[in-house]
């Protein structure tokens, strides 16, 4: 347990709460009274041990939450004793000893199809242990964390089991396990990028933002939203002033050399009065369309906010957003602080139940008339119609007006047309479909989008 503790004074000092050693002495001595057995009653003792302000009680109840979660309980009460964890100990390389690969990679196959979610946190855990990634200091190192728990639980065995599988031609059988390994691969960098925001709270501005650049929308916590609004801020400045110069490199046009000369001719010549050809440049119209149901709200969040952070260059933005159905947020937008505006919209209407097919319907009522040449259609939205309409017949109409149609899914392109999703329908009435989750993803798709007006 001593391991446990260790982890979370680590996390205590880059949430910036101060912990002495003599306060790490006294909160081991309140952990062997009290134990795990009552997370709260150890959380109060704890609290009383190493926190010593208003302020440090509060980035202590924040961080102990985090902490636990990230851990889970299951795992934590399975934490073998120090003796155990001395002898199970891995290399340098992330791995156990002679034949814990093969072990695992058995009882990893197993809990791939078993679906038990309590026994999945239990191995992340143990594997997390093993692979030390409490040590992880930089979001560079995520790859490399994450490979050496999928080691721990034994992923060479999987690999070839999947390449019997290919070579006696079950293909069906090797799809199907390939894709829970696609699962595994992301619950691992899940919680990989949850111990990189655990241990890196406090670890510098730059280092911060560059993790938050990076981390998926759906797993930032509350606390980093006024960091990431700052950071939208910043890369829609950045973009405004890149596409601004092209714009006006492209505004001047190249020389036309016959409409000069025939304009200079009374100066026998001189050239004078310089004459450029100029082309005409249509900005584009765009209509941003975002599912605000609860489980892609935080990201609406963030798409609504950047594309309202870059009307210099994309100023006809009308903005919808739909749950059980669809509004236009528009003028809203237009009359109010854009972060005050963000906030009103989600408690109007996030958290509903989906509803795509009723959605498209409206949109296309709404928008069908205006929509041409110069429109393109921005859908932001995970797919999920509740085994319901997915609203494709719509979708169709309005792409077959539209400049292009673009649809931007917060989930991993492995959850796609899983359960109640319909991207494969869906998509087919699209001219592109990305999986964005990150503001980096957001960064180069709203730059991929601008360059249309030069």
């Amino acid at each position: 347990m001593s391991e446990l503790l260790g982890d979370f004074l680590k996390a205590l000092r880059a949430a910036d709460v101060r912990v002495s050693s003599a306060e790490g002495i006294d909160a081991a001595a309140v952990f062997a009274e009290v134990g795990l057995a009552d997370r709260q009653l150890l959380k109060i003792a704890w609290s009383q041990a190493l926190a010593k302000t208003p302020d440090d009680k509060a980035r202590f109840d924040d961080c102990f939450d985090r902490f636990f979660q990230s851990a889970g309980l299951h795992a934590l009460e399975a934490v073998p004793s120090p003796a155990e964890n001395d002898a199970d100990t891995p290399g340098e390389d992330g791995r156990d000893g002679e034949g814990r690969g093969g072990q695992g990679g058995a009882s990893l196959e197993t809990l791939l199809t078993s679906g038990d979610r309590a026994a999945l946190q239990l191995a992340l855990a143990d594997a997390a242990r093993a692979a030390r990634v409490s040590e992880i200091r930089l979001f560079t190192q995520r790859g490399l964390y994450a490979r050496r728990m999928l080691d721990v639980m034994g992923l060479e065995a999987v690999e070839e089991r999947l390449r019997r599988l290919r070579e006696r031609g079950a293909e069906a059988e090797a799809a199907r396990l390939r894709g829970q390994l696609d699962v595994l691969r992301e619950e691992v960098l899940a919680y990989v990028e949850r111990q990189i925001v655990l241990m890196t709270a406090n670890a510098g501005t730059r280092l911060r933002e560059e993790i938050l650049q990076e981390i998926p929308f759906a797993r930032a916590e509350h606390g980093d939203f006024r960091v990431m609004q700052a950071l939208v801020r910043k890369l829609a400045k950045r973009l405004v002033a890149l596409h601004s110069r092209r714009r006006k490199v492209a505004d001047r046009g190249h020389l036309d050399v016959r409409h000069t000369i025939r304009r200079n001719i009374e100066f026998d010549g001189l050239l004078f009065d310089i004459v450029w050809r100029r082309r005409k440049i249509e900005r584009p119209k765009v209509i941003a369309v975002c599912d605000v149901s609860g489980s892609v709200a935080n990201v609406a969040r963030f798409l609504l906010l950047f594309l309202y952070s870059v009307t210099e260059v994309l100023p006809a933005v009308r903005a919808f957003v739909f749950s059980a159905q669809l509004a236009e947020v528009t003028k809203l937008f237009e009359s109010t602080r854009v972060e005050d505006a963000v906030a009103t919209t989600l408690r109007r209407h996030g958290w509903g139940s989906t509803d795509y097919g009723r959605a498209f319907a409206e949109l296309a009522a709404l928008t069908l008339n205006d929509i041409d040449h110069r429109t393109t259609v921005l859908i932001l939205g995970d797919a999920r119609s509740n085994h319901g309409d997915p609203g494709h017949r719509d979708l169709r109409r309005i792409h077959a007006r539209a400049r292009r149609v673009i649809w931007l899914n917060p989930e991993p392109r492995a959850f796609w047309n899983t359960g109640d999703s319909e991207m494969r329908r869906l998509g087919a009435a699209c001219d592109r479909v990305e999986s964005c989750r990150s503001l980096k993803h957001l960064e180069r798709i709203v730059s991929d989008l601008m360059r249309t007006t030069v």
